[in-house]
């Protein structure tokens, strides 16, 4: 008869997972130069873009810059895509968060098309995104995104992606 592992303690496993996160997002310059930044709550991922006065684009309105808001929109696509993959291998076994460092981070989707809807001027303030995997195969992916600031009701941005999957094999 085999004995079963202990299991390990809850904020052990968060502090894996919290710390693959980061060397993730870490292995993306573009995210730290947009001052992009992930929070976890289990396996959901809220983006935040922290209002700087370099990401406004017109000074008279002001608004956040079109370029800013689409970037940020599909650097949240692609980390929770990337993110949702990492999660079900962690989930199932396979993986072990501890063996994701600089050297062994996963390949990142590719962006086939990325269409942006801008629903309204993003105000000089923090803003907020969630993506959601519509559907996710070997070779293909799509991902919807929605932005907000004060009101998560209220989107000032959404948009649509299409991904092409990195082969997991090698």
């Amino acid at each position: 008869m085999t004995e079963r592992r202990k299991p390990e303690p809850v904020q052990v496993v968060k502090q894996r997972r919290d710390g693959a996160l980061r060397r993730l997002i870490g292995g993306v310059p573009y995210i730290s130069f947009l001052g992009i930044e992930f929070d976890r709550r289990g396996d959901e991922l809220t983006a935040l873009l922290p209002y700087r006065a370099d990401l406004i684009g017109n000074p008279q309105i002001p608004a956040l810059h079109g370029g800013a808001t689409a970037a940020f929109l599909e650097v949240t696509a692609i980390i929770e895509l990337s993110w949702s993959l990492l999660w079900e291998e962690m989930e199932s076994g396979q993986l072990d968060p501890a063996t994701i460092d600089g050297a062994h981070l996963p390949r990142l989707p590719k962006t086939i098309d990325f269409t942006v809807d801008y629903l309204r001027s993003g105000l000089p303030r923090d803003a907020y995104a969630r993506a959601r995997v519509n559907r996710s195969g070997r070779r293909y992916a799509s991902v919807h995104v929605e932005a907000w600031q004060d009101n998560r009701s209220r989107l000032f941005a959404q948009a649509t992606g299409h991904f092409l999957m990195p082969d997991r094999d090698g």
